[in-house]
């Protein structure tokens, strides 16, 4: 089932190589228009992005690029070590030179706006406006005030739990659907579905399961300090836009006075909204983007 922008395209998808793995991105529009560049959040893949890009396509021409996070989607995941900040950062930083793509209006959802706002603190050269939805701000980890052997201990911990955690497998798509449905009752009907679609993959016995990899969801040992982060925040050039939601995840962007951080920036919260917050609200959040867009260079 493809999704149309107005103008008749439909996205398509292209690989790109970081540190040996298969990356996979799909790409709307004209390449001489604008480029935003979309990053998803934890346990989530590119194609989350599919309304917002065509609601935002009809305010005007613009080429969107959605990369699927290593460890998501359809991307590799990783063999041999975890999933930290720093090699997100590359692999973003890898997707925007090889393909020439900077500057860029730089959005992220949740982890995928965390990842966005480093990556305008590493690169502030190449982000010329920054979107942050509901982005992981100062999250502080269960033994953040434990010993740094104490805290490798805990990570090792998680990470043999994660080995031997089996996936959750589905007779069939429509019973993936449901659990989606289930865990996320703010979704649409058709939202639930088209997450669905791309999010599951069939497998060899013919059972479903999700695409991502269980590894992804042990923060431990990420590799960066809430000191590090904030002076990457102070490091960002770029405008920045944050949306948060009423109903959204502790510790976000911008919340608990970490707006101060940041040289140009404007919070700005949406009622009847959980953490999917572009999926609850997509025409509030459409339209503060756009708003932002306009007003900014």
């Amino acid at each position: 089932m493809a999704v149309l922008l107005p103008n008749g395209l439909s996205p398509t998808s292209h690989r790109f190589f970081s540190q040996r793995l298969r990356m996979h991105v799909v790409e709307w529009g004209p390449r001489e228009a604008p480029t935003v560049v979309l990053v998803h959040g934890v346990r989530d893949h590119c194609r989350t992005w599919d309304d917002l890009i065509a609601r935002l396509s009809m305010l005007g021409e613009y080429h969107f690029v959605a990369p699927d996070l290593r460890g998501h989607g359809d991307s590799d995941w990783v063999q041999g070590s975890g999933y930290r900040y720093i090699d997100y950062l590359y692999d973003l930083q890898q997707l925007i030179e090889q393909n020439d793509l900077g500057p860029v209006i730089l959005a992220g959802h949740s982890l995928g706006g965390a990842i966005a706002s480093f990556f305008a603190g590493v690169f502030p050269d190449w982000v010329s406006n920054l979107v942050l939805l509901e982005g992981i701000g100062l999250w502080s980890r269960d033994n953040a005030d434990a010993g740094i052997d104490q805290q490798i201990r805990d990570w090792t911990d998680i990470t043999r739990k994660l080995a031997g955690r089996e996936p959750r497998r589905y007779p069939d798509l429509q019973t993936a659907y449901q659990r989606m449905q289930a865990a996320n009752p703010q979704l649409s009907q058709a939202q639930a579905f088209h997450l669905t679609l791309h999010g599951a993959v069939q497998l060899e016995d013919g059972q479903f399961t999700w695409k991502y990899d269980q590894y992804t969801y042990n923060f431990h040992g990420v590799g960066l300090s809430e000191a590090e982060i904030i002076e990457l925040w102070q490091k960002i050039s770029a405008p920045t836009l944050l949306i948060n939601a009423d109903q959204g995840l502790q510790n976000r962007t911008g919340q608990d006075n970490t707006l101060r951080y940041f040289r140009q920036a404007e919070l700005h919260d949406v009622a009847d909204a959980g953490h999917w917050i572009h999926h609850d609200q997509p025409e509030a959040v459409t339209g503060l983007i756009a708003e932002f867009l306009r007003q900014t260079p």
